[in-house]
Parts: structure tokens; C-alpha cells; sequence
């Protein structure tokens, strides 16, 4: 015990009669027991503190896609109003989503007034299930599956009217393994950010 407490306190004597010369490396020295150049340490600051500025302001205006179901590595909020196409980013809460809500990006597909048609066909997937199928003005938007890639059941969302409710879109992707409105429906628009392509 005594052998234990003589090495620590060896190494923290050795840590501190180090300490002034660590104090001028910091100071803009040279190298270990050069005289210090504090002219050095403000040129360091007046490169290094603009870099730092200019990351802490870029970091939170862009974001990270993480979904292969999008088409964008990096994107970022643009003004303006929802148009179909246009890149949407909100906090979906989902119990397939996770146990907290998670932020997602999709595509606005399906907007409000537009026309939606939903058709039940049997699944290509499964024997005995059944696979939503969603057009928007016609279009074939996509299709639902039976059951996720990790085989959790999927239930798709099935429309009660025949077109988009007025604050609503129909949000998704060309990925036919999005996690989308065919499976948890309109979004309100108004938890909707717009965003663009960056990258």
C-alpha cells in the first residue's frame, strides 16, 4: 500500500515540476524549454478561433441523411412554401420508429385536394397478406409491405376519403422499403420543414 501511494505521488511530483514548461509550449513556444512567443499563441487564435466560429454556426444549419430512401447525403431548411416533390424533414414518434421520436426526411408527394386511390392486392411477399397500393392524381406513389426487413408486421395505412385532407401530405419516397404514409398516413403540413439538396 505505502509502495502504491510513493508511485502516485512520484508521478503527480513529476506532472507538476512539469507543468511551467507545458505553461509556454501552450504560450506559443517552441518546444520544451524555449522561451515563450506569445505572438505565436494570438497568430494560432487568429486562425484557429474564425475556423471554430464558422463551424459551430455551419454545423446546425445542415443536416445528416441517414436514410437510404432519400436521394441527399447533406440538406438544409429553404424558405418558401411546400411544393410536390419537395424534400420534407419532421419528428416522426412511431413505435416502429424507435422508442423516441426520431427526425426523418422524405419527398411531399401527395398534397392537399389531390386525388388518392388505394388498392388491396395479394402480397408478392407473403402468401396470404395483403399489400396496399397508393396513387396520387393517378400516380403510383408505392407499395406497402406485409412485413419489415427486420420481419416486424407492417400494418398500411388504408385512406377513409378519396383525397388529401386539407393541412395534410402524403409524404414518402421511390424506396420500396421506405418506412412512409403507407404506413402511418398524412402528415400535417404544419410539422413539416421544408429542406434542400446540398449534397
Amino acid at each position: 500500500m505505502l509502495r502504491l501511494a510513493y508511485r502516485v505521488a512520484k508521478a503527480g511530483w513529476s506532472e507538476l515540476t512539469m507543468l511551467p514548461l507545458k505553461a509556454a509550449v501552450a504560450l506559443g513556444s517552441s518546444g520544451l524549454g524555449q522561451p515563450p512567443r506569445p505572438d505565436q499563441l494570438w497568430k494560432a487564435f487568429g486562425i484557429v478561433l474564425p475556423i471554430g466560429l464558422l463551424t459551430f454556426w455551419a454545423i446546425p444549419q445542415v443536416t445528416l441523411v441517414m436514410s437510404p430512401s432519400i436521394d441527399a447525403w447533406l440538406i438544409r431548411k429553404a424558405p418558401g412554401p411546400i411544393a410536390r416533390g419537395d424534400l420534407v424533414s419532421f419528428t416522426l414518434s412511431h413505435p416502429l420508429a424507435g422508442p423516441k421520436p426520431v427526425m426523418v426526411t422524405k419527398q411531399a408527394l401527395c398534397l392537399p385536394g389531390d386525388r388518392i386511390d388505394w388498392i388491396e392486392k395479394p402480397s408478392a411477399m407473403t402468401v396470404g397478406e395483403w399489400d396496399g397500393w397508393y396513387f396520387c392524381n393517378g400516380k403510383l406513389l408505392g407499395i406497402s409491405k406485409p412485413y419489415g426487413h427486420n420481419g416486424q408486421k407492417l400494418d398500411h395505412w388504408r385512406p377513409m376519403v378519396g383525397t388529401i385532407q386539407p393541412g395534410t401530405a402524403y409524404v414518402g419516397s421511390s424506396h420500396a422499403s421506405g418506412f412512409d404514409s403507407r404506413y402511418y398516413g398524412p402528415v400535417e403540413i404544419g410539422r413539416l420543414k421544408r429542406m434542400e439538396k446540398l449534397l
